[in-house]
Order: structure tokens, then sequence, then C-alpha cells
């Protein structure tokens, strides 16, 4: 679609694309809600939002009473994991995207009467407003529209959808209706979940010519860039179960999705996405800091699309408190930023970090929307920044790792599919990476090999993770699952639904009820433990998790009354919660809040929770914080923290709305999703004021005493703290004086005296030790000097010797090779049940016969069961094979003589 066509009337900006979208659903009387966080965190299914309805799950499946009857809002996605996996192609085409903005509207429920205010509506309206939208308020040509309807499909005995089709008759010529089987008209989150048929919306933005030439109707779902998907109609009829089967909802929903990127390219008329005012800001930072012009060459466009990409997933992931790490979500992160930086380093000829310069674009562009990239703009980019230099540092190790790989691992300029594995593997390389480096040195890669040996590594994380769940068997029907929890410690209860799991061989029993004092596991605090009565028969309650809305817990085998038709009658158990186990869970909840409030007092306003651990033995705190806190600070901290606790601070506990409650001065954590209606706790309205469901003690003076054990770094910007309270803090005490106890009685009344005096004396035997080795040492020296052996000019000399450690071996060399003209030095030694080799070459020796003492050290040091390296001067090895040591040396010997 080109400028000069002006198809569309009303030009629009991204801004005013979102807020015409937002207000002409809030005139249908829909609430518009903000977006939840990109990061996932009860609902073990998904690890990060990649669809709008997923805020939205438990109303589908019934856990949940909707708040609203009509919804819509903007919300943030990230797929690049699971079912949907864009992360190869973005960047590759013009249209896909890692985080992306999806704007939706949804309707919960489906009444008879469906045109009363605030009521819920089905496929007529969702069909009638999305053309309204489309055609009379943006203004997009109907000529440039096609829609599909879902054929049916006969294996699963789903019909066409007729009403669906009969809608779009009453809008739309049927020339302009396809339709489409399953694969692409019928939505599915994932494995198991809600589902239902679609209706999908595409827009033909090629120019004339071009739809001249082919029917845009023939080129829907074929891959054309510029025929594309902008709109799906989601109509939520069905619910996935483990075995396959659909089985109905309890009422049907509407969840519609269009990307807001590719609207924005239709509204503006351009030929990508990344040539909207969404990326055009990003890319001409990009421009100015490589020097090249994007549009000049398709291998530095793809790069600049995939930079200001990324840059918004992980911006925007980490400010929702997932940092880069090595596992689960934590490694999404890390690896879409390490496909930023190779592309930037590869073909942008960038070799400094630069990503983390674009959160600040981010952070205008974001502020009236999604004000967290605003808030955390300074931590946002440090954790970046780091993350940067730490990948640019490995990368240039990758790329050393492949010059080395001529002599060693190519074989007819094949790379080993093994060796590719190892690069993506050890160094972060993609296969894609591999596979350009290696065009330029004209190789091959056996990608069969790499994949084999991905597929392998694959296999051992799902056998290491993999829990496989039965579909729930339902007892009772319930509008609300209560916890009890924060008044009462025994409950009796109902049984909702229960099922069995299996998890690493082993089978775990799952029960919720519709009433529990159980807390299920959320917000850091650790899920309580103890027993739930069945008549006679008491279950030990072994943890307790929260799933979405429903509070889970994991038995330690499956009660003989759920299967007797007594209990499916009734369904009446007794639940109780383990009371030491959760009061000190409680007192160390409460510091956590005390921790954090004393944390901002003694160090500042820039503090943020970071992450939490609230468990009965001990608590973790995790903040934002750029330097290591100094000795002093700490005691500080911990002195403001046991001053609240003697104050017995009694606990005030509060339900409101959650603007009010940000209002009063209640601190919410970044990445939370909170609900209309907050629980706002309080010790000291001038001291700690936190948004938190969790349970803490009645008063502070409860927790008794508060320690510190340790600070340290967490990653880039982000310090921890653990520390313990009550019993265990007590214990710690009575230990550490009866250490002290322990000294006095070896050392007398002046323990650090004694101390200090051993000090002294151990380093006047360390100094002895040292003169002794050094005679050792040098009376060895004369010795494997007399052993010189001249072999085409060099002198060298090879043996195994008597060191007491490997800096020993290393000073022998360099003493040898200060000492010797044209020297070869090979040595072995056995230390600690341990082979060692190094080997030692004059820098003339190095120069004129193109020795590599690095070389050959890992070709001998094979036979010791081990590897090593160095420079071409100096290089050692260690291994296991003791005997094999003579064997290495002689194998040193063989490399001078060739």
């Amino acid at each position: 679609m080109r400028a000069s066509e002006n198809i569309i009337v009303n030009m629009m900006t991204s801004k005013e694309i979102r807020q015409t979208f937002l207000e002409f659903f809030r005139l249908k009387q829909h609430t518009i809600v903000p977006s939840a966080p990109l990061v996932i965190k009860d609902d073990p299914t998904l690890m990060f939002t990649n669809a709008g309805m997923n805020q939205f799950k438990d109303i589908f499946l019934g856990n949940k009473i909707q708040f609203s009857s009509r919804v819509a809002d903007t919300q943030k996605c990230l797929r690049v994991s699971g079912k949907h996996n864009d992360l190869e192609e973005v960047g590759i085409d013009t249209y896909h995207h890692t985080m992306f903005e999806m704007l939706g509207n949804w309707s919960f429920g489906d009444p008879s009467s469906s045109d009363g205010i605030g009521n819920g509506y089905f496929k007529k309206e969702a069909i009638a407003w999305s053309w309204e939208l489309l055609t009379e308020v943006f203004m997009i040509p109907v000529e440039r529209l096609y829609v599909t309807v879902f054929e049916g499909d006969e294996k699963e005995n789903l019909p066409r959808d007729e009403e669906a089709f009969s809608s779009w008759k009453k809008l739309v010529s049927v020339d302009r209706i396809i339709f489409s089987n399953k694969k692409d008209n019928f939505w599915e989150m994932g494995e198991t979940g809600p589902c239902g048929p679609c209706s999908e919306i595409h827009v033909d933005a090629r120019d004339d010519d071009a739809r001249k030439d082919i029917n845009g109707r023939d080129l829907v779902n074929k891959g054309d860039p510029e025929v594309i998907e902008i709109w799906n109609l989601v109509f939520m009829q069905f619910n996935r179960l483990v075995n396959g089967s659909l089985q109905q909802l309890p009422a049907r929903h509407v969840d519609t999705g269009m990307g807001f990127e590719r609207l924005t390219r239709v509204m503006q008329q351009k030929r990508s996405n990344y040539e909207t005012d969404i990326f055009h800001p990003l890319i001409e930072f990009i421009e100015q800091k490589s020097g090249i012009n994007y549009g000049a060459d398709e291998k530095t466009d793809i790069a600049m699309r995939v930079m200001s990409d990324h840059i918004r997933a992980i911006a925007f992931a980490i400010a929702d408190g997932q940092i880069p790490s090595n596992t689960g979500a934590g490694y999404v992160i890390r690896r879409i930023l390490r496909r930023a930086v190779r592309y930037y380093y590869s073909f942008l000829n960038i070799h400094s970090p630069v990503l983390h310069d674009m959160v600040a674009i981010l952070s205008d562009q974001f502020e009236n929307v999604f004000p967290e990239i605003k808030s955390q703009q300074v931590y946002v980019a440090r954790v970046i920044e780091e993350e940067e230099n730490s990948f640019l540092k490995t990368l240039e190790s990758g790329l050393k790792r492949i010059a080395l790989l001529e002599k060693d691992l190519i074989h007819n300029d094949i790379l080993k599919g093994k060796t590719a594995f190892e690069l993506y593997d050890t160094f972060g390389f993609p296969i894609d990476l591999t596979r350009l480096i290696a065009q330029e040195k004209n190789w091959t890669i056996d990608e069969i090999g790499f994949y084999e040996e991905l597929e392998k590594q694959k296999s051992r994380s799902r056998r290491a993770a993999e829990v496989v769940s039965s579909d729930w068997t339902e007892l009772k029907k319930v509008d609300k699952i209560e916890f009890a929890g924060y008044d009462l410690l025994e409950t009796k209860s109902s049984v909702v639904k229960y099922r069995r799991q299996n998890a690493k061989d082993r089978e775990i029993f799952q029960l919720v009820l519709d009433r529990t004092p159980f807390y299920p596991e959320s917000g850091g605090q650790v899920g309580d433990k103890g027993k739930i009565i069945f008549g006679k028969e008491e279950v030990e309650v072994l943890d307790t998790k929260k799933e979405n809305d429903l509070i889970i817990h994991f038995l330690n085998k499956f009660p003989e009354l759920l299967s007797t038709a007594d209990l499916r009658e009734s369904s009446e158990v007794i639940a109780t919660i383990n009371r030491s186990y959760r009061f000190n869970t409680m007192a160390n909840h409460t510091a956590t809040h005390l921790l954090h409030a004393a944390l901002r007092n003694v160090l500042g306003d820039h503090v943020q929770q970071k992450g939490s651990l609230v468990a009965p033995d001990h608590l973790r705190f995790d903040f934002s914080h750029f330097s290591k806190i100094a000795a002093h600070e700490l005691e500080s901290i911990e002195m403001l923290v046991n001053e609240k606790i003697r104050q017995n601070i009694l606990r005030e506990v509060q339900i409101m709305p959650v603007g009010e409650a940000v209002k009063s001065g209640a601190r919410a954590l970044f990445g939370e999703k909170y609900g209309e209606q907050v629980r706002v706790v309080t010790f000291d309205k001038n001291f700690s004021r936190e948004l938190c469901g969790g349970t803490h003690v009645p008063a502070t003076g409860m927790i008794g005493y508060f320690k510190i054990v340790s600070e340290s770094a967490v990653a880039a910007g982000i310090r921890r703290i653990e520390a313990i309270t009550g019993i265990t803090s007590e214990t710690l005490i009575r230990q550490n004086f009866d250490s002290i106890e322990n000294l006095k009685r070896e050392f007398g009344n002046d323990p650090e005296k004694g101390i200090a005096q051993l000090k002294d004396e151990n380093t006047r035997l360390k100094k002895q030790v040292e003169e002794f080795s050094s005679v050792q040492l040098n009376q060895l020296k004369k010795e494997l000097k007399s052993r010189i052996e001249n072999i085409h000019g060099v002198n060298f000399i090879a043996a195994e010797v008597s060191v007491s450690s490997p800096d020993a071996l290393k000073k022998l060399a360099y003493d040898l090779r200060n000492e010797t003209d044209n020297l070869f030095f090979a040595a072995g030694a056995a230390i600690d049940n341990r082979a060692h080799l190094c080997i030692i070459i004059s820098d003339q020796l190095v120069k004129e016969k193109t020795l590599d003492a690095a070389q050959i050290i890992r070709d001998i040091s094979r036979e010791i069961n081990g590897g090593g390296g160095g420079q071409k001067f100096f290089a050692t090895a260690g291994g296991t094979n003791v005997k094999g040591i003579q064997t290495a040396l002689k194998q040193a010997k063989l490399k001078l003589s060739k």
C-alpha cells in the first residue's frame, strides 16, 4: 500500500489509533481495563502472557465470576515459546514480533437478551462492531477486506459455523467470505484450555497493480507479507481436556484480538510494521549509532528490525519483574537479548552496548499507556547494559573458539553438529549465527547432527520437568473458592474437584476445596502445609499452590473416601494447617515488609522490591540497588527493623479500591496484577504500607528478633538480603555464644589475642615452607638442566617431577626459561591425585619454528583424560589419569621431532 494512493481518509498516529479503539468500545458499554503483566506468575501452563485472553482464562473456565460482562483493553503479549513461537521469524519478515500489543474486546457470558446495557453478547454483535470500527471509523475500504469462517471438522464432530457466516452475509458480499479449516479458524490457547471457532479479518495492503494481477482472496492465509490478518474474533465455546476431547464451557464468550502494530501499518499506509511511528524512533536511533541507513541493505535492515523489536520485549519483561537468567522465563529473555546483540555485532559493526540506550525512547513512547518503563527506566537500562557487556565478552570468546576449529574440528570443510551445538549451548550461538559464520569461511554445517544434539538436550529437559495431569473430576459447582486463612486455621469444607498428576515418576494428588485455611504459594510466601481429614482418614497436605484462581492442595496419598458415594453426596472434610509452620512464615513475611521500608529509609526511595521468598525458617528479599551495601548501612537497616519489632506495632488491614490504595501511599509491586479491590497491610502508616495478599502476625513484637545473615548481588542492579527471625535467630545467637565459649576454653579469656598469635605462627610456618620449597626447586632445576637434550638446535627437557602445587610447577618452568636459551620444557606432576602438565617454549623458538604450546598441550592432555590451554609460549593442562603423564611427555617430544 503506497502512501500516494491515499486509501485511508483519516491518517492517524499510533497513539490516536489505540485511543480510538478503546473509546469505540467504551461507547459500547465496555469497561476499559489495564494490561496484565507480561510475565505470568500463577499459571504453570504459561511463562508469558501470549494472548489478551490469558488474564480472563478463569472466567472462561467458570472458576471466577466476571467483574464486568463487557471488557476492552490493550494487552502486552510475548510469543517466543511453546505453541505460539515467532522468534526466528522476527526481523526476517516485516510483520512478526516478539512483544506486541493486542487490542481486544470481550464478552463474558451470552444471555438470551444481549442488547441490554452491560449484558454479554456473542457472534452477531462482535462481528457487526468489528466491521463498523474498521470500515466506518478507521475508514478502511471494504474492497481491501476479506473474512474467514470456520468450515467445521468431521473428526471432532464440529459443524460449520453457520451463525458467523449468517452474520457476515449481512455486512459483506459472499465472495469476500472464505471458509477455512481448523488450523486457521479454530483458536486454541495451548494443548489444553478454553478454545473455539474464530472468524478472522484480513486486509489486502498491496498496490492497485498487484491487486489487479492476483485476487486478494487467493492470498489469504498464504503467507503473503501484504495480505495479512489484523483481527481475530474468537468465540469461546469449548474447553480442551487432557485426553483431547472437547467439553462445552459453562457459558459462551467472545474473545477478540487485533494486532496493534499491523493495524497501525494499514492505517499509516506503510509497507512494513517497522516503517510506522511505533518503530520509527527506534530505527532512527539505530541508524545514528551504526551510520547505516535503513533500506540500504537487506541484512542490515533485518538487524535493525531485530533490535527495534527485541528491545521492547526485553525492557517490558524486566520492568514486569523477569530479569535475564539461565533458566525458565529468564532464559527466554536472555535468549532474545543475545539475538539482538549478535545481530548488531555481526551486521551493524556495533561492538559496544547499545540496547540499553533505547530504553529512554520506549519510556517516552509508552509513558501514558504502560508507565512501568518510565518509572523504572534507570534500573531497566542498567540490567540490559550488564547483560550486553557479558554477552559481548562471550561472543568474542565464541568467535575465538571458531577460529581454532579449522585445525581441530573441520573435516572436508564440514563443521561437526556436536561442535555447532557446543557453540549454541556454551557460548549462546544460535544455529543461524553459526551458519552465517560458516558461510563466510566456506564451511558447511552438519545440521542433522546439531539438531540431534539439540533434541537430546530437549528430551533431557522434558524428562526432568514433565508433568502429566489428568482432567479434573468435579464433585460440586461453586461460584467462588474462599480463602478463610486470614482468620481461621481450621475449616469445615467440601471437595469441589480433584485430579491425579505425575511428575518425575511420582504420583501426586491435587484437591480443591470450596473453603480453605491453606494459603497458596504466591507473592513470595510459601504454601501452607497441614492435613485434611476425610471421615476417619487423615491425609497430609504437602504443599498448597495457586493456579489462576484455584487453590490447589497437594496430598501425599489418594483419600479412599473420594471414590465412595458417601463423600460424593456430602464431600465434607476438615482442613487444618500446620500452626507452627504458618506462624513462623507469617513472622518472616511481616519482617520482609519492615525490611523493605527500612531499606528505603536507609538507602533511598530508588529501592524497589524485585522478588522475595518467605519461608518458615528464613526470608530472602531482592531489590533494586546498584552497589554493595556498606557494613554500617546493613547495621542501620537491621537496627531499624528491630526497633519496629520492639515497638510492637499492631497490624492494620484494609480492603479498598486499588486506585484509592495507591493514593493512600500503599506500595504496589511492578509486574503484579491487582484486582479492583486490594488488601492493604499497614504496620505504622508512616513506615510500612503495602498491597499484599499474604498472611502476617497481629503485631510486630511477635517476630522476636531480626538478623541479617547475608547480602549479595543477584544480577545487574539487584541486591539480595537473606535474614532470619524468631526461633531461628535465637538458635543462631545461641550457637554463636557457644562458639565464643569454645574459643575461650581453647585460648583463655582473650580468644582474639590467641587467634592473632595463631595467625602469626601460621604466617611464620608458611614462610618457612616457602623457603624450603624454594631450596627444593633450585635443586630440581639444577638436576633438570643437567639433562638437557639438544634436538635440531632446541634445548629440550621432558620430566615428571615432584612438586607441591601447580604454582610451584609454573615457577620451575619460568625459572628454567629465564636461564636457558632455545628452551622447550615439558613437565608433568601428580598433585593431590590429579595429573598436571605444563609446556614452556622460548619466544625465539615460537617465532622460528612456529611452535604453539597451547596447541601441543591440547593434543597431549588427552593422555591424562583432561584438557587445557594457554598461550603459544606457555600452556597448562589438568586431568584425572596420573598414569598417562609419561605417555603425554613422550608425545610432546614427538611434536618437536617433526
